[in-house]
C-alpha cells in the first residue's frame, strides 16, 4: 500500500469513527467482557498509546539510522488509567493523533522509508512496513469497538 493511501484512510477513519462510538453507551464501553480482558474504552486507550510509540518511530526514521522503539501495550493501558479518563477526551485525542500522523507520513522522504526499526530486541521492521503495519492494527482494533 502506498503511503499516501495510509494517510487518506487514517483521515477517513477520523471523519468517520468518532460519530459512531459517540453513539455507543459509554457505560457499555467501559466494561471489560472478562477481568483480564480491556474494555472498549481502554482498547481506544491502547489505540493512542500505538499512535504515540509510531509517532516516535516514523519521526526518528528520519533522523536516525536504525531507532530502538518497543513497548508493551498492556502495562501502558494498566499505567495510564484508561478506564478513569474520559471518553470525549480519549476520542478527541484519538482523532487529533491519528490526523497527525497522516500529516506527518507523506512527509516522510522515500529513503526514510526503507530504514528498519527496531520493535523489540531480535525484530527489525522497515518504517514503510510499520506505516501501512499501524493502519491494519488500527482497524482491527476500531473493529471491536464499532461497526463500520
Amino acid at each position: 500500500m502506498e503511503i499516501r493511501q495510509v494517510a487518506d484512510r487514517l483521515n477517513d477513519l477520523c471523519n468517520t469513527i468518532p460519530a459512531l462510538i459517540r453513539q455507543e453507551d459509554a457505560t457499555a464501553f467501559a466494561q471489560r467482557p472478562a477481568p483480564s480482558k480491556w474494555s472498549k474504552k481502554e482498547i481506544l486507550g491502547h489505540l493512542i498509546d500505538s499512535a504515540t510509540n509510531n509517532h516516535r518511530r516514523f519521526v526518528s526514521a528520519v533522523i536516525e539510522n536504525e531507532p530502538v522503539i518497543a513497548y508493551d501495550g498492556d502495562q501502558w493501558v494498566a499505567a495510564q488509567q484508561y478506564q478513569q479518563l474520559d471518553l470525549e477526551q480519549l476520542l478527541q485525542f484519538w482523532e487529533s493523533y491519528n490526523r497527525h500522523l497522516a500529516a506527518i507520513i507523506v512527509h516522510i522522504p522515500a529513503t526514510a522509508l526503507q530504514r528498519p526499526c527496531k520493535v523489540n530486541a531480535h525484530t527489525s521492521l522497515t518504517i514503510h512496513f510499520l506505516i501501512t503495519d499501524y493502519l491494519v492494527h488500527l482497524e482491527h482494533h476500531l473493529r471491536q469497538l464499532v461497526a463500520y
